[in-house]
């Protein structure tokens, strides 16, 4: 009975601190300030490549706001390595391509930490497009 009694809060207060730390993280005001020295984001669309958690729809709809309609991709000469692009020549890394508007570039920098973890850079797809990608920071 002892062990009911503390699994009824643990239950509870997990949900509650996931959703707490995603909050915080990914939509929170307070813990991203765009570095000064960044560009300002263009009006119109952008096409993005993801190749790791935003290739999850819940993922992208947490993060700006709705699913999307991602299309499959291909980047050569490139490997993924854990949470980043690394040139490979003979490599490849498959991935998706979000189409958004300016608003949700900058929930995905703000998400990517533009500036602090990532930089956004841009890359040639298998199919010759030209879009965004987020790297890692040196």
């Amino acid at each position: 009975m002892r062990t009911l009694k503390w699994l009824g809060p643990l239950a509870l207060g997990t949900p509650l601190a996931l959703a707490g730390w995603l909050w915080l993280s990914l939509l929170s005001p307070w813990t991203y300030d765009r570095p000064d020295h960044l560009a300002a984001i263009q009006q119109g669309p952008h096409r993005v490549f993801v190749y790791g958690t935003l290739t999850h729809a819940p993922v992208r709809w947490l993060v700006y706001g709705r699913v999307g309609d991602p299309e499959p991709a291909l980047l050569q000469g490139y490997r993924r390595d854990a949470l980043d692009l690394q040139e490979a020549p003979q490599g490849r890394v498959e991935g998706l391509v979000l189409k958004v508007d300016a608003g949700e570039l900058a929930r995905l920098d703000r998400y990517e930490r533009l500036g602090i973890r990532y930089d956004r850079v841009r890359v040639r797809l298998a199919d010759g497009q030209r879009v965004w990608a987020y790297r890692r920071r040196d």
